[in-house]
């Protein structure tokens, strides 16, 4: 997959401004639920923020650098707990996905 480039980082940042976590890892770490439910998410939505519960920031980043490996999304942005993450859908539903929702956003 190629990386994204300045231009749509900065798109994808944008509309990400404007959504809420929708996956949450706890404690519990990455379970399969979660996993199955991070997969699902993106495949919706395509663009979406993941919160990652825990105060060490390594075990934190180590937790963060798995989600992104199972997930084979691209990371957008991280702000402390909170992960924006990007995977293009094979077929785009235009009735959940967030770049057709906030397709307003566009320069």
């Amino acid at each position: 997959m190629p990386a994204l480039t300045t231009h749509e980082r900065k798109r994808l940042r944008r509309i990400g401004h404007e959504l809420s976590p929708i996956v949450m890892i706890g404690n519990h770490g990455l379970s399969d639920g979660v996993i199955e439910e991070l997969r699902r998410a993106l495949a919706d939505h395509e663009l979406i923020k993941v919160k990652v519960a825990g105060e060490d920031r390594e075990l934190r980043q180590t937790l963060i650098d798995s989600v992104v490996e199972v997930s084979g999304a691209d990371v957008v942005q991280q702000v402390g707990k909170i992960i924006l993450m990007f995977k293009k859908a094979e077929k785009r539903n235009v009735h959940l996905s967030n770049l057709v929702r906030f397709a307003h956003l566009d320069d």
